[in-house]
């Protein structure tokens, strides 16, 4: 089982290895190992209009869709955590239906829908798509934290003659603050970085970076695409260490 789990991890982790060594190389073609070393290809970045216009037509959707997902996501762990009700049980599972429904299929399914009730693709119609399948990630986180909550403490607020509102502003909201902040990281990332649905719904309007990293390496193994996978797998990796020591996210996702 050890040699197995370590060929699963040499797996998943040389493919990235070759990509930041590649994303150095002093040539004009995608050959590892590279025949030299250069940061010119970083350079290029900042004159690469198209992949700077795509990149924030990236963030901007990402943080949409995790304001809209942690609001929903919250509410959703709210009513489902320690409910016992049989709804509460079938509403979970609604909620983690985007997670085996094939992205694709989403995709589609969602292009037709806005089709059909007259909505054009938009930066709209993609916080809405990218939500639906970003949802699923901050109600486990969510629901996990309200299960470490120990309702002594809401009930002793309760006593007090606080508020349910208040009470959740001053009890429960700072004890799950934890798990919504790993659910809205998980949340960001996976709209950052979502292809199939962003496939569907979006136009050259709103040109997103893993579509145009995409498009540009079917047609022409532009070697600026292996730099701006090494940036994002840095910037990825600085801000799991940071998510990490700040809120604990490998344990949140237990």
């Amino acid at each position: 089982m050890a040699g197995l789990a370590g060929a699963c991890l040499l797996l998943l982790v040389l493919p990235t290895f070759v990509v930041i060594v590649v994303s150095f190389t002093s040539g004009f073609s995608l050959k590892f190992p590279p025949p030299g070393y250069s940061l010119k290809w970083y350079a290029a970045l900042l004159d690469a209009w198209q992949l700077q216009f795509a990149a924030g037509n990236s963030l901007k959707v990402a943080a949409g869709t995790t304001v809209s997902a942690v609001v929903l996501g919250v509410a959703a762990a709210l009513a489902i955590a320690r409910s016992e009700r049989w709804t509460a049980r079938v509403l979970d599972s609604l909620f983690m239906s985007p997670l085996v429904l094939p992205a694709l299929a989403f995709g589609l399914a969602a292009l037709m829908f806005f089709t059909l009730i007259g909505l054009p693709v938009s930066p709209l119609t993609l916080v809405i798509g990218h939500t639906v399948v970003c949802v699923p990630y901050v109600v486990r986180t969510t629901v996990a934290a309200l299960a470490q909550l120990d309702p002594a403490l809401l009930e002793s607020s309760a006593s007090l003659g606080a508020s349910r509102l208040r009470t959740f502003r001053r009890v429960t909201l700072p004890l799950i603050r934890p798990g919504i902040l790993a659910g809205a990281f998980i949340a960001f990332m996976s709209s950052f970085d979502n292809v199939p649905v962003s496939l569907f719904l979006r136009d050259a309007r709103t040109d997103m970076l893993p579509i145009r990293m995409w498009q540009d390496l079917e047609g022409k193994l532009d070697v600026t695409i292996a730099a701006v996978s090494g940036a994002m797998i840095v910037v990825t990796l600085a801000l799991m260490v940071l998510m990490e020591r700040a809120v604990g996210l490998s344990r949140r996702l237990r």
